[in-house]
């Protein structure tokens, strides 16, 4: 068995100095069959570690069904990255950030009165149940059982959010009880309160930072003044929201950074080495004064791209890696066209139109209080007198399309700050409300989703609400199953969509959707995510494992109008312009 310390001034492995030069894989954003093929990758630029978050929320999104296989087999994972010869470092959270639907905590967990991230005893329980679960994958694949696990972290970047001792001192003791020998380290930024707020003196501290290395290595060597110094989130590029720029970073610049981080004998973990896809519907979404939804592509401007080439970051980062350690003589292969190809599209009909909720209460209900996992609710209301007027929400959350008897009204969004609409005479009035994406960090964790409070009529609430759960995924399975109608009619609203078409072998392929409005997307069942011609993502990316040799089905559920019924794929990913 091999052991791994921290000594005075490195970290030791099998007791000789040894600099972790790691890289972030999140398991959980990328198709498990080609977990191997990343990991392969990140050996031959030079890594020796690969990162990874532990999403709670893909484990168990309802509370009580815990799921480590699959997508969420964390046990396999670890297994690979020590197959390639490599050490692992594991941050189960809870919280993880990570750009993750609601920063990985399930919405189970974050509904009702718990004091979140913090010692409040009802929390503490639930966080205590979570993490001995994770434990027992992680504790027989410790390095001195033979396995690959070095480091584990404790929580992260607690600093930003609160200090709580205790609640980090049972973190600590939970995981060392459940066997955890490794180190155990924190992370923050490198600020003197989130040094300070984020830790304890057992922990080893890390930092979390891009650039002005050398500045933010002193500032951590003050708070953590014995042991490596490390960036544990190298940031080497940055995450895209819908409505923005795809983001880059300059490759010289980054290639400059990390070569001081490791001049310096800093250990360092890139954030990220492979991005990969936030697939179906777990983006997260930014709030600082503005709601921002991320997009379904999490390529990062990562040295692997989303679909898990080589881009000219790998190379650079490979050449600066190969001045301080062993680099492989074997370079991946490069990256290779996709198919490209187009297919005509029929329409399957509509797709939200499910049996209304009787009136039930005297206010909508949150997609919370349903326990409704996916992205649509349809609230159902009579107009009194049938009278139209202004319509108020305060708020919505995130975006509603508004209509009355049927015929569209309006949309209301989050993002837009707008919550007030006129709406027509009419019967009934229904508002299809979808979660585009829970905020991912600080005080907005678990904030409920749905229509917020009682909608009002020319400032007379409305009352005796039908709230209808849709389920994309579910409703994506029925429409696969329709016979389609080849016409070319464009509809306007919420159509369903059908194209079949053949591969000669499974293959990675780019599912351009400019010419489509706001939907969801699903070949052969996999959900691929969401679009939505906001920009700035064009593409899907479908994994090759999601395809098949000869017939392949694609199904696309679209919220608003679908301009051209054509299925184009394309040869590479894009993903929008930059800000240059």
């Amino acid at each position: 068995m091999t052991s791994f310390s921290i000594g005075e001034t490195d970290f030791l492995r099998a007791g000789l100095p040894h600099q972790v030069i790691s890289g972030a894989i999140h398991y959980f954003r990328v198709h498990p069959d080609q977990w191997q093929d990343r990991i392969r990758k990140a050996r031959l630029m030079g890594l020796n570690t690969i990162e990874t978050y532990v999403a709670w929320n893909a484990h168990e999104p309802r509370r009580g069904e815990w799921d480590a296989s699959g997508w969420n087999d964390l046990g396999r994972f670890l297994d690979l990255i020590q197959a390639e010869g490599m050490d692992a470092i594991v941050r189960p959270g809870p919280y993880i950030c990570a750009e993750w639907h609601n920063g990985g905590l399930p919405n189970w967990l974050t509904r009702g009165e718990r004091e979140l991230r913090s010692s409040e005893p009802t929390y503490l329980a639930e966080v205590s149940a979570y993490l001995r679960r994770v434990y027992e994958i992680v504790t027989p694949r410790q390095i001195d059982r033979g396995g690959p696990v070095v480091l584990v972290q404790i929580e992260n970047e607690y600093g930003a959010y609160g200090s709580d001792k205790a609640y980090l001192e049972a973190l600590v003791a939970l995981t060392r009880e459940a066997g955890i020998t490794v180190p155990l380290t924190t992370v923050d930024q490198p600020t003197d309160r989130m040094l300070a707020d984020g830790s304890l003196p057992e922990l080893h501290k890390t930092g979390s930072f891009g650039s002005r290395s050398a500045e933010r290595l002193a500032t951590l060597r003050a708070h953590q003044p014995t042991g490596p110094l490390m960036c544990s989130e190298f940031w080497d590029g940055w995450f895209d929201w819908w409505g923005g720029v795809h983001h880059t970073t300059d490759v010289a610049e980054a290639a400059s950074d990390l070569d001081e981080l490791l001049a310096a004998g800093a250990s360092v973990n890139i954030y990220m080495f492979h991005g990969g896809t936030n697939f179906g519907l777990t983006n997260g979404a930014n709030h600082k004064g503005r709601y921002l939804p991320i997009v379904t592509s999490y390529d990062y401007d990562a040295p692997l791209d989303e679909a898990g080439n080589p881009t000219e970051k790998f190379f650079a980062f490979r050449d600066v890696i190969a001045k301080y350690a062993p680099v492989p003589e074997e370079l991946p292969a490069p990256a290779v066209a996709a198919p490209a190809f187009s297919v005509p599209l029929a329409s399957a009909g509509s797709w939200t139109d499910a049996a209304a909720t009787a009136p039930s209460s005297s206010a909508p209900v949150t997609f919370d209080e349903l326990e409704h996992l996916s992205a649509l609710v349809r609230y159902d209301v009579m107009l009194p007198e049938g009278r139209g007027g202004l319509l108020r929400i305060d708020p919505v959350r995130d975006h509603a399309w508004v209509s009355v008897d049927g015929q569209p009204v309006g949309t209301l969004s989050r993002t837009r700050h707008e919550r007030a609409l006129r709406v027509p005479d009419g019967r009934t009035l229904s508002i299809l409300v979808e979660d585009q994406g829970r905020v991912n960090y600080d005080h907005r964790l678990g904030e409920e989703k749905g229509l917020i409070g009682t909608p009002s009529l020319d400032g007379v609430r409305l009352t005796g609400w039908g709230s209808t759960p849709l389920d994309v995924a579910e409703l994506a399975a029925e429409v696969g199953s329709r016979v389609a109608d080849s016409s070319d009619d464009v509809i306007s609203g919420p159509s369903a969509w059908i194209a079949e078409f053949d591969l000669d072998s499974p293959a990675d392929l780019f599912l351009d959707t400019s010419a489509w409005s706001k939907g969801y997307a699903f070949l052969n069942g996999f959900f691929l995510g969401r679009y939505w011609r906001n920009g700035p993502q064009r593409t899907l990316f479908v994994p090759a494992p999601a395809t098949t040799t000869g017939a392949n089905r694609l199904v696309v559920l679209e919220l608003e109008e679908l301009f051209v019924p054509t299925a184009d794929f394309v040869s590479g990913a894009v993903l929008g312009d930059t800000e240059e």
